[in-house]
């Protein structure tokens, strides 16, 4: 960004980060691109509540990777998961993904480049080479298909443009902080661009095995990018581009709440751990793309998104965290999908047409051990999981948008999809400590394991149909104000448990079922002040029903037995508030507000309604952020003052109320950023979590001694510096 252009103000006209306006000849904001509905749309002109952020405004706001955009969009939770680095939660609207394990699928998808990543494995994206974030709020099971009824996030990286470029970054911070990244373009010829971007992020660890004083909680990732443009026309674009993050930072264990097993006491940092295993911890992620996109027409676009991907993950739990093996999780994930979409787009004078056809073909792996050495002592006792399961998708979708008077549009739309998954689950008891995978690896030292009895062998087949309809409405009051109601649908797509007991729960041999939400939306997009303040907001309200829960219960004699059933339904609604204020030609001024009431209407335990006694996990009823935008002219540049405060409420990391569960905790960040008059290089001083707030993001409860937590990150500064040729 140079000195004289304009910082975007708040993603997707939200009202905060990502918005803040920079120095310009009157205080105005400016215009905000996305592609929410598949096309380049001006924000205050979508029906849709979306939060995007450009290139800028992730600088100015700190933003390392896509969980720093939890504070910038309203009732919006991004987390790493518990026991994990690089594993996504995520949450929208009170509706996300309750359980990582290979084989559920999540509730809010993730996109780069329209490309949907099926795991959360690996999903903790860090940012390079990005064009753009957008994170869309509620069901968007028209465009996006399944799986996206809590919404979505989309990572969208730069276009070329043929231009010869080469851009260095750097990061250094405390705990160690050392980032590189290295990015590039040139042409190969008149039709050929070609681009390549490779980054290392490495940090110490917040903290440390106090027994080996390996490190907890650092950070050791490698990732690259390649990308190949080919434009022999005006009307014909292809990409084909690749890319692969590989995360070696050292398995996580959690902060153990009371005195261990064997009277060990509680550690005096959360980030501490005591651990018998090792800090070995690989996650490996790849995938390839081609687009295609071809002009018809003045009016017809087609365009075809090829792509293959696949995951790979090694990784140890210690839920004991202690020096024994009293309960060990080895783990590993494997998975890989492919996709095909087709597309047809379709612009007139009163109407436009996005259309489309979608293929997935996806197998996720995955095995491992319960150790469970307190029970069988001496020898110890085990419980193997494995399983499989294979997933074909197809699907045909079209959203229509018609113009049928001067100040309202119809938009229309619908999806139907056909998912048929097969799987194959294994569970048994062994006699020692691992059983054969893990074994020779961790418990060497030790008798080698004897198979006891099998509980779960089985393979299993089912399929579903859905139809996922939208029809909204909206009116566009003047050039600056909007309004829009709609009813959208979405649903997530059924299984099978893949740490199912047949022996203590026979039917989860048949598996679940999806389920389903149905919503409403108010929604209003207003520019006032002659374009000096925006706001945006939007009433919803959310029915979602046969909620997959899983339930997790300890088995008289030994281990634990699982289940996932259609046991709930809730009631969600809300109101979401953004807003961005031009005070001055230098000063703009942002707020983001997200309220949510979301209960339980039906929670069915042992033909029970327990509802009145849970709430909705990892979702505060209160979110709230505040930032200003402050560009102060200084030598022939500018510098870019960006302080905020967040809040977010008391919140339930589970359903039932527990010891894992945060209490509210406000967060204050800041970050200044130096464009010199020269506009090729700029510096930036990053300060996260200022007031050093310790906060639990995750957990687990087994009951005592077998609980513990995970944190957020204490405070953290770096200075970051960028020189592009």
């Amino acid at each position: 960004m140079g000195p004289n252009s304009k910082f975007n103000p708040l993603a997707a006209g939200i009202l905060l980060a990502s918005g803040a306006s920079f120095v310009s000849a009157e205080p105005v904001l400016e215009e905000i691109i996305v592609t929410a509905q598949k096309r380049q749309q001006s924000l205050q002109e979508v029906p849709v509540a979306v939060s995007a952020f450009d290139e800028d405004a992730l600088q100015q706001n700190g933003v390392t990777d896509v969980t720093d955009l939890q504070k910038l969009a309203p009732n919006t939770t991004l987390q790493a998961s518990r026991g994990t680095n690089s594993t996504l939660t995520a949450f929208v609207r009170g509706i996300g993904q309750q359980d990582p394990l290979w084989g559920f699928e999540p509730g809010v998808g993730i996109y780069v480049d329209d490309i949907y990543i099926a795991r959360p494995q690996g999903a903790v994206l860090d940012l390079y080479d990005v064009a753009s974030i957008e994170v869309l709020r509620g069901p968007q099971g028209t465009l996006y298909g399944k799986n996206t009824i809590g919404g979505a996030v989309k990572y969208v990286t730069k276009r070329l443009t043929g231009d010869s470029e080469l851009s260095f970054s750097a990061a250094l911070g405390n705990y160690n902080q050392r980032d590189l990244k290295v990015s590039g373009q040139t042409a190969l010829s008149d039709t050929v661009f070609v681009s390549g971007a490779i980054a290392t992020f490495q940090r110490d660890g917040f903290g440390e095995n106090v027994i080996t004083g390996e490190d907890q909680y650092n950070k050791d990732i490698v990732s690259g990018r390649v990308s190949v443009e080919f434009n022999p026309s005006e009307k014909l674009w292809l990409r084909l581009a690749a890319d692969q993050t590989k995360d070696e930072s050292a398995s996580k264990h959690g902060h153990r709440f009371g005195p261990g097993l064997a009277g060990e006491p509680v550690l005096d940092s959360v980030y501490d751990t005591e651990t018998n295993l090792p800090s070995d911890n690989l996650v490996e992620t790849s995938g390839v793309s081609l687009a295609v996109e071809y002009e018809v027409s003045g009016t017809i676009t087609v365009k075809s998104i090829t792509a293959r991907r696949e995951g790979n993950t090694d990784t140890v739990i210690d839920f004991d965290s202690t020096q024994g093996a009293w309960f060990d999780v080895p783990a590993i994930y494997d998975d890989e999908q492919f996709t095909q979409e087709f597309q047809l787009l379709w612009q007139g004078d009163s109407a436009d047409l996005v259309s489309g056809i979608y293929y997935y073909d996806g197998t996720a792996s995955g095995a491992f051990d319960a150790v469970l050495g307190y029970l069988a002592a001496p020898a110890g006792f085990t419980q193997k999981v494995a399983g499989k399961v294979d997933t074909q998708s197809i699907s045909a979708y079209a959203h229509y948008n018609w113009q049928f008077a001067d100040q309202w549009n119809l938009n229309l739309g619908g999806r139907y999809t056909r998912d048929k998954k097969q799987a194959a689950v294994f569970k048994g008891n062994y006699l020692g400590l691992g059983s054969d995978f893990p074994h020779a690896l961790y418990y060497a030292d030790t008798p080698e394991p004897v198979f006891l009895a099998t509980l779960t062998d089985y393979t299993g087949e089912n399929d579903w149909g859905q139809f996922s309809p939208r029809v909204g409405i909206d009116y566009q009051i003047n050039d600056n104000a909007m309004v829009y109601l709609s009813y959208s649908a979405g649903f997530k797509s059924g299984g099978f448990d893949m740490r199912g007991d047949a022996s203590v729960n026979p039917e989860t041999v048949d598996g679940y079922d999806p389920e389903t939400v149905n919503s409403a939306e108010l929604g209003w997009k207003l520019d006032l002040l002659g374009n000096r303040l925006r706001l945006n907001g939007a009433l919803f309200r959310a029915d979602y029903t046969d909620m997959q829960v899983t339930t997790q219960t300890l088995v008289p004699g030994g281990g634990f037995a699982s289940a996932v059933l259609n046991a709930g339904e809730a009631r969600i609604q809300g109101l979401e508030l953004e807003a961005s204020l031009a005070v001055t030609d230098s000063l703009t001024a942002n707020a983001v507000l997200g309220l949510i009431d979301a209960k339980f209407i039906e929670f069915l335990s042992g033909g029970e309604n327990i509802a009145d006694t849970l709430d909705m996990q990892n979702t505060p009823d209160t979110t709230a952020m505040v930032q200003l935008n402050w560009s102060i002219p200084v030598a022939d540049g500018e510098l870019v003052l960006n302080p905020s405060v967040s809040y977010r409420a008391d919140t339930q990391i589970f359903e039932t109320p527990g010891i894992l569960d945060q209490k509210a905790y406000t967060l204050v960040d800041a970050t200044a950023t130096y464009y010199p008059g020269s506009g090729n290089w700029s510096a930036s001083l990053i300060g996260k979590n200022l007031g050093d707030q310790e906060y639990r993001i995750a957990g687990y409860d087994f009951g005592a001694p077998f609980q513990t937590g995970f944190y957020g990150a204490p405070r953290t500064l770096a200075l970051a510096f960028n020189y592009a040729f």
